[in-house]
């Protein structure tokens, strides 16, 4: 799979990798990356059927899209990274910190949870969104981004991010949340983990946050008020200290 990506950060620092979200791209991170690339390299991806990377012909799970991560550090002459994803994201940061513990230095899971509801809500969308196109979902998947209090400009922007997905890869990652299920798995996480989540994200439940702190050793909470899914777009600055605190960084909160 040739993973579309950009490194930004100077040579020879640690590398923080970005795992965007269901319907997202690598400008998701844009209003976060200029706060932590003078002390890391931040790698940003296009996940799978998304973006720019290529739609795969067969279908795929959460473990695919970590085979892909792993690959592309490979291709790149990367070894042990921190990585920072959000909610699809997310599930890939767990399924790497359990899989490959040596590679992931610290993680960060921001609104995401172990296990995305049922199943048949995400095979239900993934056929919507193949008859009819990914716009048919756009407004209600918009509307559990962002508060009401995001300008409207901005949301129209992440909206034509959205619905610039190619229908067939939305639909596939739908299916992968579909078999995502990793609840008698997170408690194998031993990586130092930071658990971030938007106060007003009508996606991640609090018995979603509770499974992951109370699961993984030592997991640190932050939330964030005044945000919803997309928590790390709308609160860009307090996103971005809390990850700066967890990564190490001698940065004011």
């Amino acid at each position: 799979m040739k993973v579309h990506h950009r490194l930004d950060g100077p040579d020879g620092a640690p590398v923080l990798v970005l795992a965007s979200s269901l319907g997202t791209e690598l400008e998701l991170w844009s209003r976060n990356v200029p706060r932590w690339q003078g002390s890391f390299r931040v790698l940003r991806y296009d996940l799978r059927g998304h973006g720019a990377t290529p739609v795969s012909p067969e279908p795929f799970g959460v473990d695919d899209l970590g085979r892909d991560v792993l690959e592309l550090l490979d291709d790149l002459g990367i070894g042990r990274v921190s990585f920072c994803g959000l909610s699809l994201g997310g599930a890939i940061g767990q399924w790497l910190a359990t899989n490959e513990p040596g590679r992931i230095e610290r993680l960060v899971l921001a609104c995401t949870t172990a296990r995305f509801g049922e199943p048949e809500q995400w095979l239900q969308r993934a056929a919507k969104v193949r008859a009819e196109g990914v716009e048919a979902i756009a407004d209600s998947v918009v509307a559990r981004w962002f508060t009401p209090a995001m300008a409207d400009e901005d949301v129209a922007a992440y909206r034509e991010m959205l619905i610039g997905t190619p229908a067939e890869g939305y639909a596939a990652a739908c299916e992968a949340l579909a078999r995502w299920d990793f609840r008698d798995r997170v408690g194998k996480i031993r990586t130092p983990t930071l658990v971030i989540v938007g106060g007003a994200d009508p996606v991640t439940a609090s018995s979603d946050v509770e499974l992951l702190t109370g699961g993984i050793p030592n997991a640190r909470l932050v939330v964030l008020d005044g945000a919803a899914h997309l928590a790390n777009v709308e609160r860009p600055d307090a996103f971005g200290a809390a990850v700066s605190e967890h990564l190490a960084l001698q940065e004011a909160a």
